[in-house]
């Protein structure tokens, strides 16, 4: 189970992202289809004994599919490329790669730090899965300062959203990363939000690990689920037991600066099983491929969206980063390029009346979709989760959550104006 990149995942250096995510990872040649064959198998032969037994032993090819298969290792070096990564292991969902990123460096009485301003599925993990293994959890205000003073000497990893659903808080990547290497322990973003490297590469400022919800804006028009996660080259792993027990076959003296991405591929696909099935890695392949022209025109639109809500009569709070209002504006205008995204939430008075009456938005509990999805966070994405951790995550009981799609910013304004 090797995350080595192979030569022909890397695209010329000054590459701009939008032909990137078209050209990367497509080899050239006579006979070679343009675009990514799906290859639907299960498993995948040897030759001899011996050539059997030296894969089972290094993992560096094909043999099952639960662990690799050509279409998703070829979605795997494009994710790699576009998060300005080193490796990425693709699975089956964005809740499987909370997971995995998780579990690659905690075990059983470890601690994480998380900004509380969370996807309640996050939450629901921090609060109800992890302490089943034995890790605890602490989700504080998202905030330098209280990440510090939650720190504690068995905390192996924070984590923060990017672009936090569905507040719009924006990560101070730079102060987190510091504050948790000065620990020993490791930055992890959720960049759902930050489109697959397109509004912004965490990568770049300091994080460890990069994980995502490819059912999003990758995949683009709410036809498949997938997750994945990133690694980059920086990070620090010589303080985690997980890594270090052994001495000379310790993981980490082992797989050296592969280590991090072997254990998340070992364990997201090998143990646990959450693989990306070959269609699902076809589909997500194709939505990156128009995944800037999309995000950059939806975040256009929630841009416009957000000003005309926040000045409307009928209207109350508006959160979207790219309003001045907004507490983490400032971050925002640091950390992302192209726009701050297509997340929006404002309140009205009344939100199963408002819902009932939208004719172009939807009702659906999705992000990212190519189709304006709204939904009321408080009695479905974050009902389970606790009245304060709902707060702390920007959702209340008026609060209409909208994820922008691509139609005409008239037509969604209007059909606002007439569900008011």
């Amino acid at each position: 189970m090797t995350d080595t990149p192979r030569p022909d995942a890397h695209p010329a250096e000054d590459w701009s992202y939008e032909t990137t995510a078209v050209q990367s990872s497509i080899p050239r040649g006579l006979g070679q289809t343009i675009g990514f064959p799906i290859h639907a198998a299960a498993a995948f032969q040897f030759d001899t004994l011996e050539e059997a037994q030296l894969e089972f032993q290094q993992n560096t090819g094909l043999s099952y599919a639960r662990l690799q298969n050509p279409t998703v290792r070829a979605l795997e070096d494009r994710l790699t490329t576009l998060e300005g990564g080193a490796a990425t292991v693709a699975v089956a969902s964005g809740q499987a790669a909370t997971l995995t990123a998780i579990l690659s460096v905690c075990r059983a009485g470890d601690h994480v730090v998380s900004a509380s301003s969370l996807f309640g599925g996050t939450t629901g993990m921090l609060g109800n899965i992890l302490p089943l293994m034995g890790i605890t959890a602490t989700l504080v205000e998202n905030t330098p300062d209280a990440v510090r003073a939650a720190m504690q000497p068995n905390t192996r990893l924070v984590w923060a959203e990017m672009i936090s659903n569905p507040a719009g808080d924006i990560a101070d990547i730079r102060a987190f990363a510091d504050i948790a290497h000065a620990h020993g322990a490791l930055l992890a973003i959720d960049n759902t939000c930050g489109g697959v490297g397109f509004l912004a590469r965490p990568l770049e400022h300091g994080a460890d690990i990069v994980s995502q919800s490819l059912t999003k804006w990758a995949g683009g028009h709410g036809s498949v689920l997938g997750g994945a996660v990133t690694v980059g080259t920086g990070h620090d792993l010589t303080r985690n037991p997980i890594y270090t027990d052994g001495g000379e076959q310790s993981i980490l003296s082992v797989r050296g600066d592969a280590a991090l991405a072997w254990r998340q591929r070992w364990f997201g696909a090998h143990q646990l099983g959450m693989t990306l099935a070959p269609h699902s890695a076809f589909l997500i392949a194709q939505g990156l491929e128009t995944l800037a022209l999309r995000l950059e025109r939806e975040s256009a639109t929630a841009l416009g969206l957000a000003g005309w809500l926040e000045a409307h009569p009928r209207v109350g709070k508006v959160s979207y980063p790219g309003l001045p209002s907004h507490p983490h504006h400032h971050l925002a205008q640091t950390y992302l390029r192209g726009g701050q995204g297509a997340v929006l939430t404002f309140e009205v008075p009344d939100p199963a009346a408002f819902l009932s009456r939208v004719r172009v938005l939807r009702i659906a509990p999705n992000l990212g979709d190519v189709r304006t999805l709204v939904v009321h966070p408080w009695t479905t994405t974050h009902a389970r989760v606790p009245e304060t951790a709902r707060h702390a995550a920007g959702v209340t009981p008026l609060t209409i959550r909208m994820s922008v799609g691509v139609e005409a910013l008239a037509d969604l304004k209007a059909d606002i104006e007439q569900a008011l």
